[in-house]
């Protein structure tokens, strides 16, 4: 099968021709799945090697341009109508997006919703021109939105760790896997312990697991051999481990993580390791911003 679209570390790949396989890949899944499975599939159906995986956004190293691009075909399709998502994450196709077969119907969307961003630009140049030569009136402008689901706060918060040392990206781990309900949870990332990091004894209900850990800051995409080797320092030792990183596993690496008859080993990438971050308030603080609005006709009835 010929491939809709090609990913290197210089020009932008063919956006309708991903909003084409999006779709089919949500078809092969049922018609709805998470980002992850989602971008797993659409990898597996048009064959992205391991070493296109690992490009990354030339002012962004914890984004790989793979992901980074599905997730504006995702945007794409949703402002034609052809997808949702829900607030856990998961995108669903819609009737209209059922029906799509062909190259021609993502084509039509993308240049659709072109059409309305380069009209947006218009009106918000119009509106700046305006501002500077009327009475000072402001005009209420939407902003350009981007792929719905890369948020900024990830990509400051990745820019944040990328910046620690590796042991004391070691230390927030240790706190996490603490915050998360494990005990004992010991670093050894200094002993050379043939890339393990540390260790920590995860409860369930009345059963106890030492899971092994490796901690690691990354840029771009954890490959296959990783996981390999974590699990080759594993053998003997542990019945399951876990890999955190700032990066992003292939998912090659995915599939080497839960191979048959090999240790299973968790997997938590970088946009995971913020969402926990933020789960656990560990650096990270949300508030909640007052709205105060005034009701004049409320005044009026005194």
């Amino acid at each position: 099968m010929t491939r809709r679209f090609e990913i290197d570390a210089e020009t932008l790949p063919d956006l309708p021709g991903m909003m084409l396989v999006t779709v089919e890949a949500l078809k092969d899944l049922g018609g709805s799945a998470t980002i992850q499975e989602l971008d797993e599939k659409v990898i597996e159906l048009e064959g992205v090697t391991e070493a296109e995986q690992a490009f990354t956004m030339p002012r962004d190293e914890n984004r790989t341009r793979v992901n980074y691009y599905l997730a504006w075909a995702r945007t794409y399709l949703k402002r034609g109508d052809a997808l949702n998502n829900s607030k856990r994450g998961v995108w669903a196709l819609t009737e209209s997006g059922s029906a799509i077969s062909h190259l021609s119907a993502t084509q039509a969307i993308y240049d659709q919703v072109t059409l309305e961003e380069r009209e947006r630009a218009r009106q918000k140049r119009l509106a700046a021109k305006r501002a500077d030569t009327d009475t000072g009136e402001e005009i209420e402008v939407l902003a350009e939105d981007g792929p719905a689901d890369e948020e900024d706060w990830k990509s400051a918060l990745l820019a944040v760790l990328g910046k620690m040392t590796p042991d004391g990206f070691e230390r927030l781990a240790q706190r996490l896997l603490r915050e998360a309900g494990f005990t004992k949870v010991e670093v050894r990332g200094k002993s050379g312990d043939g890339g393990i990091d540390g260790v920590g004894v995860l409860r369930v209900n009345l059963v106890s697991f030492q899971v092994y850990f490796q901690c690691k800051r990354w840029k771009g995409s954890v490959g296959s051999k990783e996981i390999r080797d974590f699990r080759g320092a594993l053998q003997g030792r542990a019945d399951k481990g876990l890999f955190i990183t700032t990066g992003h596993f292939t998912s090659q690496a995915s599939d080497e993580a839960t191979r048959d008859g090999a240790i299973a080993i968790d997997l938590i990438d970088g946009d995971r390791l913020c969402e926990l971050l933020k789960e656990n308030r560990l650096g990270v603080a949300t508030e909640m911003i007052e709205k105060v609005s005034i009701q004049p006709d409320w005044f009026l009835g005194i």
